[in-house]
């Protein structure tokens, strides 16, 4: 059952999903677009997108994943499996009366995109990515991986992993602590070559303690950083987290795709400063074998990693191009 209501950025909807209820905000009409938000955002992040593919007749909807915004979030941890969020965005498809999406994602929505595309290709015709890599499912235990990688330090994911740890740092100060992230990963406020990364935590420390202060990045105004505070402070944080704290299960319930190239055409963008542009630059490489249906891939210079929201003018010419390129 679809819910209507009218907004300034388009139609909000909520419908029946795997998760219980998606949310989702939807301009346009012609072929469907889904756009799949990362960590810590929500659907409004592609808030520079929707318009434009709508005015170039594309039906561009941007959800709200299970945990985030005003989606349901389900009770725990185990609940946010990738398959889970696949059948969520098949659900989603058909819900707007579809048998057939483009999707495209960023940060974890692209990894979300990915995975929709390797189980469910009769759905998932093409696949955006944006600023995280595809790297096939191999290699050991996520978590082993990331627990060696801080060495005396601890990597942002091990930390996001354990239920409670992260949601104590940040809920007493929603705002202040998404500030400080968006900073730390946006070109022009992050912290210069040579100072703590951010990515790592001290141990004992927090990871706001290496997040810059006092600046926000020029793509964030005020404003914005309502919208985003305003989801986080009444959904609480674990629906978000629960993505990092599944990929073991992931790793697990996946194991039938180890190595799966994505065949559908495919696009990659990602920002030159952007770490995980940088640290997966071996994936990247890769792409010939694992995605053969690559049509073009782009590394914006200069760029951070809200790619879609720092250089949403470049992103909507690219995106529109390979769009246009696609079979009708």
């Amino acid at each position: 059952m679809l819910q209507h209501s009218r907004a300034t950025e388009g139609v909000h909807r909520l419908v029946s999903s795997p998760a219980g209820r998606t949310h989702l905000v939807e301009e346009g009409s012609g072929p469907l677009v889904l756009m799949v938000h990362g960590f810590p955002e929500s659907w409004y992040s592609w808030r520079h997108q929707l318009p434009v593919l709508a005015a170039a007749g594309y039906r561009a909807v941007a959800i709200d994943v299970r945990g985030y915004g005003r989606s349901s979030k389900p009770d725990g941890a185990a609940a946010y499996r990738m398959l889970d969020l696949v059948e969520d965005n098949v659900a989603v498809v058909h819900a707007l009366g579809e048998e057939s999406a483009v999707i495209v994602g960023h940060d974890w929505g692209s990894n979300i995109a990915a995975g929709s595309a390797l189980a469910r290709p009769d759905v998932f015709r093409a696949v955006a990515l944006l600023s995280v890599p595809y790297t096939p499912r191999g290699g050991p235990r996520p978590s082993e991986v990331f627990a060696e990688m801080g060495g005396d330090e601890e990597f942002y994911v091990s930390y996001f992993q354990r239920p409670g740890r992260a949601e104590a740092e940040i809920e007493p100060d929603v705002r202040g602590w998404l500030a400080g992230f968006y900073a730390a990963l946006s070109a022009d406020t992050m912290p210069t070559p040579g100072s703590p990364d951010p990515h790592f935590v001290s141990r004992g420390g927090k990871l706001r303690d290496r997040f810059p202060a006092g600046r926000l990045p020029a793509w964030l105004s005020q404003d914005d950083l309502d919208v985003y505070a305003g989801e986080f402070e009444r959904s609480g944080m674990s629906g978000a987290l629960n993505r990092y704290r599944n990929m073991d299960r992931d790793w697990q319930d996946l194991a039938g795709f180890d190595g799966a190239p994505i065949t559908q055409p495919s696009l990659f963008l990602g920002g030159a400063l952007d770490a995980s542009t940088i640290w997966l630059a071996d994936a990247i490489k890769a792409y010939p074998t694992t995605l053969p249906g690559l049509r073009s891939a782009h590394i914006l210079d200069g760029c951070g990693h809200w790619i879609q929201q720092e250089r949403h003018d470049e992103v909507n010419r690219l995106l529109l191009g390979w769009l246009a390129s696609l079979p009708a």
